[in-house]
């Protein structure tokens, strides 16, 4: 999936980082550049961004020419993971979101200089990226390029973002404790296939809306019946 230009580095240190990534590129057979595994972006992170704040300009920086698709993948992962995220639930939402609607508008992924400087906590990605390790080992090695013609197409790859701008959005709803964890799967599944180019995980992040729909419009129905019996286990 295209992207813009990435954002220049802010600080020296993020520079560091990116010039050590390109240094440990490898290539293919035919001489073309091999993109990195994803357990070895989350080292990167980890090591570069251990005890200080971090900005999404530096981890795009580091995250080098599929950034925008691997951030959405990556900000989506402690919704997965049983950690409180207090105040970063939303911002983290909202950068998802945005990415994934420039998307679903073919236009290039872009944010605004405001969210790009906006800090993380220190040990943001070490405590919360080292907890999805699992999530991602799984994803290499079952994500590989197949049914190729479902990222073919400009049209296509235009559905496929607006199934992570959908999921986007139901994290940005206040929910109930846990309720983040379907949205924010799909989007795994959907941008791992993306980034995999593999057609199998893209029609998994359809089936995983799909769960979505239905999980959630029964929350709805019967969330409030639930509750309302829950409690008159405890009368007055």
């Amino acid at each position: 999936m295209a992207t813009n230009a990435e954002p220049e580095p802010s600080s020296p240190s993020a520079a560091v980082s990116a010039s050590d990534s390109e240094n440990r590129m490898v290539l293919s057979a035919a001489g073309r550049p091999v993109p990195r595994k994803l357990s070895e972006v989350i080292e990167d992170l980890i090591a570069g961004f251990h005890e200080r704040p971090v900005t999404l300009r530096e981890v795009i920086v580091v995250l080098q020419g599929r950034a925008y698709t691997l951030l959405m993948l990556l900000l989506s992962l402690p919704f997965l993971l049983p950690v409180p995220l207090p105040g970063l639930s939303t911002l983290l939402g909202l950068v998802i979101a945005a990415i994934a609607l420039r998307l679903v508008l073919g236009q290039k992924p872009w944010l605004p200089a405001r969210l790009l400087d906006r800090e993380l906590p220190p040990k943001f990605f070490p405590s919360l990226l080292a907890g999805a390790r699992r999530v991602l080992r799984f994803l290499e090695v079952m994500l590989k390029p197949r049914i190729l013609w479902l990222t073919n197409s400009p049209l296509l790859l235009r559905f496929h973002a607006l199934v992570i701008l959908l999921a986007s959005l139901v994290l940005l709803l206040p929910l109930p404790p846990g309720t983040n964890f379907p949205p924010a799967l799909c989007i795994v599944i959907m941008a791992g296939g993306l980034l995999e180019r593999d057609g199998r995980f893209i029609l998994g992040g359809y089936l995983a809306l799909a769960f979505n729909g239905a999980f959630f419009t029964l929350l709805a129905v019967y969330g409030r019946r639930l509750a309302e019996w829950a409690w008159s286990l405890f009368p007055a």
